[in-house]
């Protein structure tokens, strides 16, 4: 023991080993709900194929296919959240015409 060194356990982690997520769970979330062009669908299957590469050990593969299924779940998130406001606003407008006269 070194006075003047912190302790340590010998183990060191840094941002490049942890292991990378596969976003599964966002994939499903826009494959039911928000699936516009199908980009739910485009996202589970890269989320797949990012947890099936973590589990073979290539992490770098898996962080590839992680940083594609974060993309088009960004993608399929926003176009279903702006279809949907779109919707709503329709539905509003045509409710309040229909009400009005």
């Amino acid at each position: 023991m070194n006075p003047g060194k912190p302790e340590t356990s010998g183990v060191r982690y840094t941002v490049a080993d942890e292991q990378p997520k596969d976003h599964v769970v966002w994939s499903i979330f826009n494959l039911v709900h928000f699936n516009p062009c199908c980009l739910g669908l485009v996202a589970l299957i890269y989320s797949i194929r990012a947890r099936d590469r973590k589990w073979v050990g290539d992490v770098e593969g898996a962080r590839t296919y992680s940083k594609s299924a974060r993309c088009y779940n960004i993608w399929a998130t926003a176009l279903g959240a702006v279809v949907f406001v779109i919707g709503v606003v329709i539905l509003a407008v045509r409710l309040s015409t229909m009400y009005s006269h």
